[in-house]
């Protein structure tokens, strides 16, 4: 998963939580009750950074995630 913003990512389809790790802050954030469709195509997207840009940042509620560490499905 080439990105020049986003590190990793990994999602969750019993909260419906995608989890979003940034190259140049280093910040995880969670984006909530994103459905399990919206999480396929941005896996599946071939330019990540402009798939979240356009269709997952300002469309979900999302939430600074402190101090998690987590597993990346998008290698």
């Amino acid at each position: 998963m080439p990105s020049t913003s986003i590190s990793k990512f990994d999602y969750d389809p019993n909260t419906r939580v995608l989890s979003v790790w940034f190259l140049a802050s280093g910040k995880h954030y969670e984006f909530l009750d994103v459905p399990v469709e919206a999480f396929a195509a941005f896996q599946s997207a071939f330019a990540k950074g402009r798939y979240f840009n356009n269709h997952i940042r300002n469309n979900y509620a999302f939430r600074l995630a402190e101090g998690k560490a987590g597993s990346s499905s998008g290698d």
